[in-house]
């Protein structure tokens, strides 16, 4: 079962979701718009391996916006901390940012039960697109869970700003950066 916008918001008055900043004009009918934050990663390795840290450079939006080139991957921030220890966020594509060819969340879209913090955004191009700190960007839906609740308490916890893969940490023999 999905909570409708109107539902979010009363789930946020009573401290039950997580949303900080928090508009409640920023509900929507069944969701709740996520703002796009300043910070971007750009891996600088030709080759990602799952069993090493990857090399990284973090690069900021500048008030102008910044054009992603076609094919372009980086990694980005939600403006907002969110999440919640009674519903199951998931994140999706505003649909007027998929119009302008733009993928935003692409394939993890599944927030951990009792995760919060700000999202990572999988931003990838299929078009040059500019983006602007602050731009509304996805949309947050939560959803109830049924069965035994074990929350979240994993790697990512409490994230702040965008987070590189830390597969390595996952894997016997993974490798961390110097």
């Amino acid at each position: 079962m999905i909570l409708t916008g109107q539902e979010i918001a009363n789930q946020v008055d009573q401290n039950r979701i997580t949303i900080s900043p928090y508009a409640r004009s920023r509900c929507t009918t069944n969701s709740y718009d996520l703002a796009l934050g300043r910070r971007l990663v750009y891996y600088t390795e030709e080759v990602l391996d799952p069993r090493r840290e990857p090399g990284y450079e973090v690069r900021e939006i500048p008030d102008e916006g910044y054009v992603l080139d076609q094919g372009e991957f980086v990694l980005a921030e939600t403006v907002e901390r969110f999440g919640s220890d009674h519903y199951v966020p998931e994140i999706h594509a505003k649909s007027g940012t998929a119009r302008l060819g733009l993928f935003v969340h692409v394939t993890a879209d599944l927030i951990d039960l009792g995760f919060v913090g700000q999202s990572t955004l999988q931003l990838y191009a299929t078009l040059p697109v500019r983006i602007w700190p602050g731009m509304l960007i996805a949309q947050v839906t939560f959803w109830v869970p049924k069965g035994r609740i074990r929350l979240y308490g994993g790697k990512y916890q409490h994230a702040d700003g965008p987070q590189i893969s830390r597969s390595y940490e996952d894997h016997p023999g993974g490798v961390a950066r110097d």
